[in-house]
């Protein structure tokens, strides 16, 4: 076992990549303390219990979602390369997709992903205006395929290529 005090933070990565492994069944204290090995204890000196420890790594996720979108928000450059990058960023994310199979079953996990996409939503809204594609079907549509993509397990340059080509016949509609 390890001596070394682990942080939330480093509890918050290793439930991450246990979760892209094994779903929330592995966030249970004993297995992450295994996949650290380390001892509960440690991880019941950070969290609560598991319910704590599940709404600590949401709540890591939903503001990390968040401080993305307001950077987004903040750059400068070219509306299409920034919701190109922006579309990059989510689809490269495979903890994303694991939150989300973890939202099918779980309502509080699924209330701070669809938070998440609404303001994820308002930002691809936000950028297509400056086209003046003012149609939320649009936004709605690079949105879905931002979530669909993912889950339907084709390779991930693949995934980023019907994003390329969904944003190319969006734009070329101005």
């Amino acid at each position: 076992m390890t001596s070394t005090r682990l942080s939330p933070e480093i509890w918050i990565t290793a439930g991450y990549d246990a979760l892209c492994d094994g779903g929330p069944t592995a966030l249970a204290a004993e297995a992450m303390a295994r996949r650290l090995t380390t001892t509960k204890g440690s991880f019941y000196w950070h969290f609560k219990d598991v319910p704590a420890y599940h709404a600590a790594l949401v709540h890591h996720w939903q503001a990390a979602a968040l401080a993305d979108v307001l950077a987004c928000l903040e750059e400068t450059g070219a509306p299409d390369k920034r919701l190109r990058n922006f579309g990059k960023s989510i689809l490269a994310s495979k903890t994303e997709t694991a939150l989300r199979a973890w939202a099918n079953s779980d309502p509080s996990v699924a209330k701070s992903m669809a938070y998440v996409d609404e303001k994820r939503l308002a930002y691809i809204q936000h950028l297509l205006d400056t086209f003046g594609l003012r149609n939320p079907a649009f936004s709605q549509a690079i949105l879905a395929a931002l979530i669909g993509l993912p889950q339907i397990k084709i390779h991930p340059a693949d995934s980023h290529a019907g994003f390329e080509a969904l944003v190319d016949t969006i734009l070329a509609l101005t």
